[in-house]
Parts: structure tokens; C-alpha cells; sequence
């Protein structure tokens, strides 16, 4: 039952010891207050993280050429490796395990794209049908290359919002023509990539590879291999990662154990690596919220030791007056658990508030969205309440334990 003589003596005793509650108060508050933001910028960090691979298939391996750095069955190192459209073909043809993928031919230099008397420099991607998924385009008008550019060196182009903007001017540009350094492309759809911060990543338009290599005089060169593993776990995409490497030594005789003939980059890996670094962030964050939240926990059983002592005769009073031990105990725990409760509440709050208003605003490109669970919030609330108890329970036994009348003789 609702002891309304006793709230109203707990509440009587705050009000006598307004600073030392305040005090008391804003410690537990603090704790919480930075334990949200701690967690929160941990999520933000991940979530930037996160969405940076997102921005294409995080199971994607990507590999380009290099240099041999170590001599092979007689040939000396200081071998320039340059990829072509057989040793793609070979990959993905002879590689098991491969879900999506694409070779990609760079023009290097300026690109000059004009329409009309519009035109500026932007980036032209030479690949096949599948890199749209692999960078996980969005087609909002037309479509993007598919096989039959490829088969018939079809001159078509898909570009981007940007590139729209920039040289149709709310023209509508599908069906139109655009020269891409002097040759003219019918644009046959206009993408988005909405995952990807990037401003570069969007000032670019796609070609089929097979046309580019014709018109731009790159024979059967290519840059870039970009295979997708599918459902494939970390082990077997480091696997998958080294049958490519062993394919390509063969092609190009090189050491397949040579780091710098070619390079690769596993996404999945590195994602993985991430997550890892990030779950032990985590902990040390938890760790570092936890030591605040614990320190103002002490000082709440500080200041109920002193509130005991401060009451050791009003409490022999009670006890020669006949009130229970459990009354006394009662009453200490009651006041514990109300200033950590209301304070940890306060600053959860708070935290919640600063995470929602000021956090969303900061958008960079490796921090997104801070933000805490709730669940993990009222978790964290419950354990400081649960604490707020304990802190106050050895000061309580202590009350509980005064004889009335060492009680009554002390000053």
C-alpha cells in the first residue's frame, strides 16, 4: 500500500538538501546522459561505415592489375600485368561460386559530354549489364545496358541525374543523342544512386564495354574485374578471392602468391572487419558508460551514508517508538531509488532528445543516423534503478542496525 507519511518525509528530507540532491542527481544523470550519446555516436559511426559499402554489393571482390614484384620460372619481376576481355571471360566462366559480374574499361583523361551547346567534364564507366546491380543503380526512366549493347557494340548511354541537370536543362533526354568525346550516344535511361554520398559517383554516365573498346581504341584492354559471391560466407569468399588470383597467374604467369601482380579487395572481408572493430567500440563504450553511471551510483550511497548519519537519532526515536527494521530500510531505499530514477530518467531522456535533434543533422560520409535502441535505453534505465537500490541498501542496514539508545546519546 501506498505509505503516503513516508513520501511525504522522503520528499521533506530533498527539500531540506536541495544542492546535495541536485548534486547527487546530475552525477546518476550525467552517467546516463553519456552512456546514450556514447551509444549513439557508436551506431552513427557504424551506420556511416555501413552505408559507404552499401553503396555497392557487399559481397562484391573487386581486382585490377599491377606489377609482378617477384621473379616466376625464370621471368624477372617489374612485369607490367595488363587484364583483357579473355582473362575475364576465363573468371567467370571457370570460377565457381560467382553470382554477378563485369569488367570495366576506364577512359583516362577528360571526358567532354555535350548535348546542344551544353557540355562538361564527367566520368564515363565502360561495363557490362551486371555492374548496375553490383553499384545497385536505381533506374528511374528507360533502362540500363543490358546484353544485346554488348552483343551488337550498340551506341547507347545510361546516365545520371546530374548529367541530366546539367546538360538537357528539363529536357526530356531520352531518345536523344549526347557526344561523348566527339561520338554521339543515345541515351536509353537515366539512373540514381541513392546509397552513395559520393558527388563524383553521380556526375557519370555508362556505356556498353564492348562499344567503348571499339570507338576509344582500347582493343581488348580492361581495368577492373568485379565478381559477386552471392550468399557465400567470409571463408568461402576468401576462397572464391584466391581461385581468381590462381586463374589469373596461370593466364598472365605470374607467382600466384605475388601481392603486387595483381590486387584484390574483398568487400565482405572488409565489411566484416568493420563490424568487428566496431563491436569492440562497443564494449569499450559500454565499459566507459557503465564507469560513469557507476561512479554517480557511489556517490548516491555517499550521500545516503551521510543522510543515515544525519538521522541517527531521528532513527533510534523511531525504532524505541517500535518501527521495524524493514521500515527503516524501507524508507532509505525508497529515497535512493527515487533520485536515481528520476535523474537516470532525466538523462536518458535527454540523451534521447540530443541524438534525435542535433544528431540527425550530422551527415558525413562515415556517420549517419545516431541513434540508441530503445529497448537497450530502458534496459540501461532499469539496471540504474536496480543499482539505485543497491547503493542504497548497505546505508539503509546500517540505519537499520542503530540501537535506539546509542541512538538517542549520539550529537
Amino acid at each position: 500500500m501506498f505509505d503516503t507519511d513516508k513520501w511525504q518525509e522522503i520528499f521533506s528530507t530533498i527539500k531540506k538538501n536541495k544542492l546535495r540532491t541536485f548534486l547527487t542527481g546530475f552525477s546518476v544523470a550525467w552517467g546516463i546522459f553519456m552512456l546514450m550519446i556514447l551509444l549513439g555516436s557508436g551506431n552513427g559511426l557504424q551506420n556511416g561505415v555501413k552505408r559507404e559499402f552499401e553503396s555497392s554489393a557487399t559481397n562484391t571482390i573487386w581486382v585490377w592489375s599491377g606489377q609482378t614484384s617477384l621473379p616466376y620460372k625464370g621471368m624477372k619481376p617489374g612485369r607490367n600485368i595488363q587484364l583483357v576481355n579473355e582473362d575475364y571471360d576465363a573468371v567467370k566462366t571457370s570460377v565457381k561460386g560467382i553470382d554477378l559480374s563485369s569488367s570495366r574499361y576506364n577512359i583516362w583523361g577528360t571526358n567532354t559530354l555535350s548535348y546542344k551547346k551544353q557540355s562538361g567534364s564527367f566520368g564515363v564507366r565502360n561495363v557490362y549489364p551486371d555492374y548496375g546491380e553490383i553499384e545497385k543503380l536505381k533506374i528511374i526512366r528507360g533502362r540500363y545496358i543490358n546484353q544485346p549493347d554488348i552483343d551488337q557494340f550498340r551506341k547507347v548511354t545510361t546516365i545520371s541525374t546530374q548529367v541530366e541537370e546539367a546538360l538537357f536543362k528539363g529536357e526530356d533526354p531520352m531518345g536523344k543523342y549526347i557526344n561523348v568525346n566527339g561520338v554521339p550516344f543515345k541515351v536509353v535511361g537515366i539512373f540514381t544512386d541513392d546509397d552513395n554520398n559520393g558527388d563524383d559517383n553521380m556526375r557519370l554516365i555508362y556505356l556498353p564495354i564492348s562499344t567503348a573498346q571499339r570507338v576509344f581504341s582500347g582493343d581488348n584492354r580492361i581495368n577492373t574485374i568485379a565478381v559477386t559471391v552471392g550468399d557465400a560466407s567470409v571463408e568461402q569468399s576468401k576462397e572464391i578471392e584466391q581461385a581468381v588470383r590462381t586463374k589469373l597467374a596461370t593466364l598472365h604467369k605470374f607467382d600466384p602468391a605475388d601481392p603486387r601482380a595483381i590486387f584484390t579487395w574483398n568487400s565482405l572481408e572488409e565489411l566484416q572487419k568493420f563490424l568487428r572493430l566496431f563491436a569492440s567500440i562497443k564494449l569499450f563504450i559500454w565499459i566507459i558508460g557503465f564507469g560513469t553511471i557507476i561512479a554517480g551510483i557511489v556517490g548516491v550511497s555517499n550521500i545516503m551514508m551521510i543522510v543515515v548519519k544525519d538521522r541517527t537519532k531521528e532513527i533510534g526515536i523511531r525504532k524505541s517508538m517500535g518501527a521495524t527494521p524493514w521500515s527503516i530500510v524501507s524508507l532509505i531505499l525508497q529515497e535512493a531509488v527515487l533520485i536515481t530514477s528520476f535523474a537516470g530518467y532525466f538523462g536518458l531522456v535527454l540523451g534521447v532528445v540530443v541524438l534525435e535533434t542535433i544528431g540527425s543533422k550530422i551527415e558525413s560520409p562515415f556517420f549517419s543516423r545516431p541513434s540508441v535502441d530503445l529497448s537497450i535505453a530502458l534496459y540501461a534505465l532499469l539496471l540504474l534503478v536496480f543499482s539505485g537500490a543497491l547503493a542504497g541498501f548497505i546505508p539503509a542496514r546500517k540505519a537499520a542496525a542503530i540501537k535506539p539508545i546509542e541512538a538517542l546519546r549520539d550529537e
